[in-house]
């Protein structure tokens, strides 16, 4: 049985490499996800969710230059690497986007960065800020790539950390929903009876809700936030899971190795669990791949709404309810950049889903 099974696999993984788009959105989402995980250590502004404002440089173009001092502050925060790369560092010190600057015997003068053709004011600070009077070591040229937001936040940063938003997002969901979903599906599955009339009754009726009304009223009853959409979302994702768990418990449950097993004594939670379950992981891994790409849409939805993640957190769907009204103000680019980032998202998982279809249909 278990050569078989091996047998099974890798001819399945043999299918799913010739599919090219198939490896290709596998390996475009591994990538998304190694981001995600180290968004503080690629992203030019480390700080916690990117937010850095500097108001003088904001709505600028991509590939954007300014130069910009810094001013040492005198508190000093200690982090380990671990709190950095999970949360972002702490940054007391101060930024200030400058035109010119000229550096006298004990003070510095610089001109702050105005833009739109103004001149900006021009402002006196003494040497003493900076350690050993080297000015030179914080000022720099800084370049944004992806240009700034309305409030003059890196954007490029902002787009890295949103990463996380929507790749933990369809984890949590996808795994909320595999818990739920296969407890019930299970049960109704393999019980039959009333049990199965009842759990479907409560999936018929979770089912002609809206998705995105019930996810709505699930967050309005949990409250605002990050992990309230989490588990709203999760908890409107298992009634396609439980259908197909129900559906294929039903068939597989007839067949000659369960009959085996229960001759043999084995109590259901075995047969369900060591026998059942192993043999429908294919639909199962086929599903969770486009729920995956829903959760994602869902919780962009959310956040456009204003109802999802809550600001200053990145979010690809507030980066774009932010920005919106940009696109008829000749920077359509501040809100079609984090759509780009979901449509080619969700579109990976839908290709990979198919892939693994097509890989995981023995009749092929």
């Amino acid at each position: 049985m278990s050569a078989q099974n091996n047998s099974l696999t890798s001819f399945a993984l043999q299918k799913f490499r010739r599919n090219f788009w198939g490896v290709f959105s596998f390996g475009l989402i591994v990538t998304v996800g190694i981001v995600a995980i180290l968004a503080y250590v690629i992203a030019p502004d480390a700080s916690k969710n990117a937010n850095q404002m500097h108001l003088a440089i904001h709505s600028k173009p991509p590939g954007f230059k300014v130069n910009m001092l810094t001013i040492p502050s005198e508190s000093i925060t200690e982090q380990g690497f671990f709190n950095k790369l999970l949360f972002g560092a702490v940054n007391p010190n101060t930024e200030i986007p400058i035109e010119s600057y000229v550096i006298n015997e004990n003070s510095l003068i610089y001109t702050a960065y105005a833009g739109d053709g103004l001149e900006g004011l021009e402002k006196e600070l003494s040497l003493s800020v900076f350690p050993n009077g080297k000015v030179q070591d914080y000022i720099e040229e800084r370049t944004f790539l992806f240009g700034t937001d309305k409030y003059g936040r890196d954007y490029l940063s902002r787009i890295l950390i949103g990463s996380r938003i929507s790749f933990s997002i369809g984890f949590v969901a996808v795994l909320i929903s595999l818990v739920v979903g296969l407890l019930l599906g299970s049960l109704a599955g393999y019980y039959g009876g009333r049990l199965d009339a009842l759990i479907m009754w409560l999936i018929n009726v979770t089912w002609s809700i809206p998705t995105l009304l019930m996810v709505i009223a699930i967050t309005l009853a949990l409250g605002k936030g990050f992990w309230q959409v989490f588990i709203a979302v999760g908890l409107t994702m298992w009634v396609e899971v439980a259908r197909v768990v129900r559906g294929q418990i039903i068939s597989a449950k007839e067949l000659q190795f369960v009959t085996a097993a229960r001759a043999l004594g084995f109590s259901d939670f075995r047969i369900i669990t060591k026998h059942i379950l192993p043999n429908i992981f294919g639909p199962l891994i086929v599903i969770s791949a486009a729920n995956f790409a829903a959760a994602i849409l869902i919780e962009s939805g959310l956040s456009f709404l204003g109802i999802g993640a809550q600001p200053p957190m990145a979010s690809w769907g507030g980066m774009i309810k932010d920005h919106y009204n940009y696109i008829i103000l000749g920077k359509p680019y501040l809100a079609l950049i984090p759509g780009f980032c979901i449509m080619i998202l969700v579109m990976s998982f839908m290709l990979m889903g198919n892939a693994l279809r097509d890989a995981l249909d023995v009749k092929v």
